[in-house]
């Protein structure tokens, strides 16, 4: 399937007990990475489960794009031959990230530094979503941009010729822009600097101290999270284990909980506590989770979930989490329709510049569905229906969103009616065998065309 393909309409029906274990693919934000990663160090990089939707595959081009070795040896296994910290070539194309608004913005920062142009587009999605937020702070390096209003795609990047070190504060929660300005500091001479107010996912720093960079965290006096990195390491090519995806996990982990008499095993799930907000939020609404055989991967706490149908009770989520589960308010708010009482979501207007708007998208197929749903700019809201309560029967529109799109299938797997969805293929990006694992539990997920 494909993002950008021709729309698969698709449709989910009340299931049966899930049963059996979901192996789901390897973590996106963390495949991303160690391409990159592997494309910026000196010599033979290994990695194994790495991601293959279209989102990571286009950022394996972009590295080919600008001079690195990738290839692929086997399922899940890659190996990318480097050409370190300085040595990327201007590419002799426009570097095409499709949906991803992660690879763009990471590669955009990888770029910043070197004295050459780079051209980015997308799919109609990616067209759509500011830019800005990553170039402006890309500017104070001295790279320069120019690109459609607001910043968006196509855009053409102007590396810094004699790039600075900068301290830069993010003005939102953002692991992408606080990613994109520490890929650029790499091939930046000094240190340069990012503060957060509220601490983002930290795969980042992780994996950059793996590929043995100089690289420190520090709470400051006020509270916050201060990055400093020092600029042109030699990076060391490693062995990169690629644990599975917590927002991809989210979706069988979800459907067992609202689908009576389910139980099933999630393998393997990266428990990373910048990523683990809504594993916490389940648990607070009655989830029967247990977190099995805790280990580390790759250089992540990753843990076997074992999934039971459970009754679930609406509870207001502090806005302070809302970084750690960013991605997963729209599977959230599915299982808010079928808890007791009222779930309250606040601090998510980050929500409203991912793929799609998704506060809107949710909403709007909720309402469709028979939920009840509040919602201002920074806020959304779901009077829960209880189990077997929610009517369905709507098709709901995804926005060329891959998470909008698997969220409603999760709906209608416990609603009293089908609930369809206008296009399934953006599912591909991020979760290529979502169709085939979910049937595979007992879901009945079908195709419409």
């Amino acid at each position: 399937m494909s993002s950008q393909a021709t729309p698969i309409p698709m449709s989910a029906r009340k299931s049966g007990p899930l049963k059996g274990t979901a192996a789901v693919p390897g973590d996106k934000s963390i495949s991303h990475r160690a391409l990159i990663f592997g494309a910026m160090a000196v010599g033979e990089t290994r990695i194994s489960g790495l991601l293959e939707g279209e989102d990571v595959l286009d950022t394996a081009k972009a590295m080919q794009a600008l001079g690195a070795s990738v290839v692929r040896s086997g399922a899940g296994e890659w190996v990318v031959n480097g050409v370190g910290v300085g040595g990327f070539t201007e590419p002799e194309n426009v570097i095409d990230c499709g949906n991803s608004g992660t690879g763009v913005r990471l590669i955009m920062g990888a770029v910043a530094t070197y004295d050459f142009c780079t051209t980015f587009t997308g799919d109609g999605s990616l067209r759509k979503r500011p830019m800005a937020r990553v170039t402006d702070p890309l500017a104070l390096f001295g790279t320069r941009s120019v690109g459609r209003s607001g910043g968006r795609l196509p855009l053409t990047l102007i590396g810094a010729a004699e790039p600075v070190p900068v301290e830069y504060e993010t003005p939102v929660p953002s692991a992408q822009v606080k990613s994109a300005v520490l890929l650029a500091g790499l091939n930046a001479p000094g240190q340069t600097v990012v503060i957060e107010k509220e601490m983002t996912r930290d795969h980042t720093e992780r994996m950059l101290k793996g590929f043995g960079a100089e690289i420190t965290t520090e709470t400051t006096p006020e509270g916050y999270h201060k990055i400093t990195l020092t600029g042109r390491p030699e990076l060391t090519p490693q062995e990169v284990a690629v644990p599975r995806d917590p927002s991809s996990a989210a979706f069988p982990v979800c459907a067992a909980l609202i689908i009576e008499g389910s139980d099933i095993i999630v393998p393997g799930v990266s428990q990373n506590s910048t990523r683990n907000g809504l594993y916490t939020t389940l648990v607070e609404m009655g989830a029967q989770i247990e977190f099995q055989n805790e280990r580390e991967e790759g250089g992540e706490p990753v843990a076997d979930l074992r999934v039971r149908a459970s009754k679930l009770k609406g509870i207001e989520v502090p806005p302070e989490r809302a970084a750690s589960m960013i991605d997963e308010y729209p599977i959230l708010s599915v299982v808010a329709a079928y808890a007791e009482g009222t779930t309250v979501m606040r601090g998510v207007k980050e929500l409203r510049v991912k793929e799609s708007d998704r506060i809107d998208a949710m909403a709007r197929g909720l309402e469709a569905c028979g939920v009840q749903i509040e919602e201002d700019e920074d806020t959304l809201i779901v009077h829960g229906l209880g189990p077997n309560g929610v009517k369905g029967g709507a098709t709901c529109v995804t926005h060329l969103d891959h998470r909008i799109a698997m969220s409603f299938l999760i709906l209608g797997m416990a609603s009293q009616e089908p609930v369809a969805v206008d296009d399934g293929a953006p599912i591909a990006t991020s979760f290529p065998i979502f169709e085939n694992l979910m049937t595979g539990l007992g879901a009945d997920v079908t195709r419409d065309n």
